[in-house]
C-alpha cells in the first residue's frame, strides 16, 4: 500500500508541500549500490541551459546532494525564510546527457529549471521554502520547472514524474535492475505536450489554469486545487458530482475492496444525511466520512483525510480517486479498475482526464492518489543499478 506522502523537505508552507504519492515499505535487505548513478538526458529540443537539483532528506535532516553524490545538510535558516545556498548542478545541454549519484537513504526531489535558476528559502523551523508558482509572489513564477520525487533506501529505489501539482516539462523515468531490465513510464505521446495545452484552452474553466511567459513560452497548468488556491478555478466545480455521488448511497450498498492482493477485504457504504458510513463484514461501524468538499477531493484531504492505517486510510484513497475520476455514484464496487469508467461525468477532471490521454502508458501522477488501482507514473526496483530520467520534446 502506498500513502500521500507529506513534505520529507521540510516546507516551511502548507502550499509547498511535496504531494505526490511514494512508496511506504518496510526495510529489506540491503540492496544496490551506496550511490546509485541517475543519468538525466536532454532530448527537449529547447536551447535554454539547464539546472538540476537534487533536495531530499537524509538520516532525519533536510539537505542537498552534490554531483558526485555527497549530502549535505542546510545551514540555518531565518524568519522571514532567507534565500538557500546556490546548490544547482548544471545539466546538460540539448541532445546531451548527466550523471549525477544519490546516495542510499535519501528521499526527495529532482529539481530541473530551464533557463534562470530556481529560488529556494530557509525558513527559521528548518524548513526548506520550495518553489510554488501558484502562490502570490513566488519568485518562481517566471521559471520553467520541474520536478521528480524518489525514495532510495534499502528496500530499493521508487521514482515518480509528477502531475499532482501541475504540469510543465515533459519527462519520464525509468529504473534499470541488477538483471540489466529497465522499467520507464511517464512519457507523453508525440504531440502530447501541445495535446494537453491545447485540450484544457479549448475548455473555459480549464483555460484558467494554463500560465504563459510575457515572450509566449507556456510555463505550466495547474492542477485544478492548485489552480483554485490562486484564485483563477472554481472553488466548488465539483460540487454538484459530490452531491449526486453521496446521494447515490442512500438506499444502495457501497462496497469498497481497497486491497487489489486482497479481494475478500471489503467495506459497505451507506449514506446517512451528510455522512457515508462504513462497517466491516462482522457490522461493525469502522468509518465514518462526511461529504467533503471540492477542495477537499483536489487535495485528498479535510474530509477526505487518510491515515496511514489498513481501514480508514485505504477507504479515504479509494474514496478520493473515485471521486476525482467521476466514478462514485456510478459504480457499486471502488475503486474501479477500468481506466475506460474513469472521466465520463460531467463536469469532469478534464485536467486528470487529457494529462492520462496522452500518456504512451497512460499512467500519470494527476492527484495525489492517482496510484489507486495502479494508475501512477512510479518505477520501482528492489535491487536497482540506475535510474534516469529524459527531459523530452515540448511539441
Amino acid at each position: 500500500m502506498r500513502t500521500k506522502r507529506k513534505s520529507l523537505l521540510g516546507a516551511a508552507v502548507a502550499a509547498v508541500a511535496v504531494s505526490a504519492a511514494v512508496a511506504v515499505v518496510p526495510a529489506a535487505d540491503a540492496a544496490g549500490p551506496d550511490l546509485l548513478p541517475l543519468t538525466v538526458t536532454n532530448d527537449s529540443g529547447r536551447g535554454e541551459a539547464v539546472h538540476l537539483y537534487v533536495l531530499g532528506e537524509s538520516g532525519g535532516r533536510l539537505g542537498y546532494v552534490t554531483e558526485a553524490g555527497t549530502f549535505t545538510p542546510w545551514p540555518a535558516g531565518g524568519n522571514p525564510p532567507v534565500v538557500a545556498p546556490d546548490v544547482a548542478i548544471d545539466g546538460p545541454g540539448n541532445g546531451a546527457a548527466k550523471t549525477i549519484q544519490v546516495p542510499k537513504g535519501l528521499s526527495g526531489r529532482m529539481y530541473m529549471a530551464f533557463g534562470d535558476k530556481l529560488d529556494f528559502r530557509l525558513a527559521q523551523d528548518g524548513g526548506l521554502v520550495q518553489p510554488a508558482p501558484w502562490a502570490a509572489g513566488d519568485p518562481n513564477s517566471d521559471i520553467l520547472f520541474d520536478w521528480s520525487e524518489f525514495t532510495y533506501n534499502d528496500s530499493g529505489v521508487f521514482l515518480n514524474s509528477s502531475q499532482v501539482d501541475m504540469f510543465a516539462v515533459p519527462h519520464k523515468v525509468s529504473v534499470t535492475g541488477s538483471d540489466g531490465r529497465t522499467l520507464e513510464t511517464g512519457e507523453l505521446k508525440p504531440g502530447g505536450h501541445r495535446a494537453v495545452i491545447d485540450g484544457l484552452r479549448a475548455d473555459a474553466d480549464f483555460a484558467k489554469l494554463v500560465q504563459t511567459r510575457d515572450d509566449g513560452t507556456v510555463l505550466r497548468v495547474l492542477s485544478p486545487g492548485k489552480g483554485a488556491d490562486a484564485g483563477g478555478f472554481d472553488p466548488n466545480y465539483l460540487a454538484g458530482s459530490i452531491d449526486r455521488a453521496w446521494s447515490a448511497y442512500e438506499n444502495a450498498d457501497l462496497t469498497v475492496r481497497p486491497f487489489l492482493d486482497q479481494p475478500d477485504k471489503a467495506f459497505t457504504g451507506r449514506t446517512s444525511g451528510d455522512v457515508l458510513n462504513f462497517t466491516d463484514s462482522t457490522g461493525a461501524r469502522v468509518a465514518s466520512f462526511t461529504k467533503p468538499t471540492t477542495a477537499n477531493v483536489w487535495g485528498c484531504d479535510g474530509n477526505l483525510g487518510a491515515p496511514n492505517d489498513l481501514v480508514v486510510g485505504p477507504i479515504a484513497r479509494s474514496l478520493c480517486a473515485a471521486l476525482t475520476r467521476g466514478t462514485l455514484g456510478t459504480l457499486p464496487v471502488e475503486p474501479g479498475t477500468d481506466p475506460a469508467t474513469f472521466y465520463r461525468n460531467e463536469p469532469t477532471n478534464e485536467y486528470a482526464k487529457l494529462i492520462h490521454a496522452n500518456m504512451v502508458d497512460g499512467k500519470a501522477y494527476a492527484f495525489a492518489f492517482d496510484d489507486v488501482a495502479n494508475q501512477e507514473s512510479l518505477v520501482h526496483s528492489g535491487d536497482p543499478s540506475a535510474i534516469g530520467i529524459t527531459l523530452s520534446p515540448f511539441n
